[in-house]
């Protein structure tokens, strides 16, 4: 039971990584919270009045979006949360980075950034990883080379320059 806490506890931190800021300037007082989100945070119970109140905001709201969630959801979720465990604190930084790098991005770039990661997801097995092993062969000069050409390609079948 201690364990499934501990992963249901991850799950909920995991949710509020890179999602919105809850601005609030007062805290959330425990009682406030449904009991739903108690029985998610019932390990932030004994500290709750000495978290910061983003921090309480964006754990209530975890916790709440947790709830909801159908039991699928909440195993993918978990094991989402133990594959972020297992990696090193190195590997979780460079991912915080790029994600930063991701949100930086306009709403075009990163809808075709989304769009290529689909196209490539619907790949199969095989050919996915025949595209991974072509890609670690190349220089960074053809790499480079590659991402101009698919980025210019994307661009000319924008449906806004399409004739009609």
């Amino acid at each position: 039971m201690k364990v499934k806490f501990s992963v249901v506890l991850a799950a909920v931190a995991i949710l509020t990584i890179g999602g919105n800021a809850f601005a609030q300037d007062e805290p959330l007082p425990w009682s406030k919270l449904s009991e739903a989100q108690q029985q998610v945070l019932a390990p932030y119970a004994e500290d709750w009045e000495s978290l910061g109140p983003e921090r309480q905001a964006r754990l209530a709201e975890g916790a709440r979006r947790f709830a909801e969630m159908s039991d699928a959801d909440r195993q993918a979720a978990q094991q989402r949360f133990q594959a972020w465990r297992n990696l090193s604190s190195d590997q979780r930084a460079l991912i915080r980075d790029r994600y930063q790098q991701f949100q930086s991005l306009s709403p075009e770039e990163r809808a075709r950034i989304r769009n290529n990661y689909k196209r490539f997801r619907d790949l199969s097995p095989e050919r996915r990883q025949q595209l991974r092993d072509r890609f670690r062969q190349m220089t960074p000069e053809q790499r480079d080379r590659v991402r101009d050409r698919l980025r210019s390609r994307q661009q000319q079948h924008k449906p806004a320059d399409r004739r009609q």
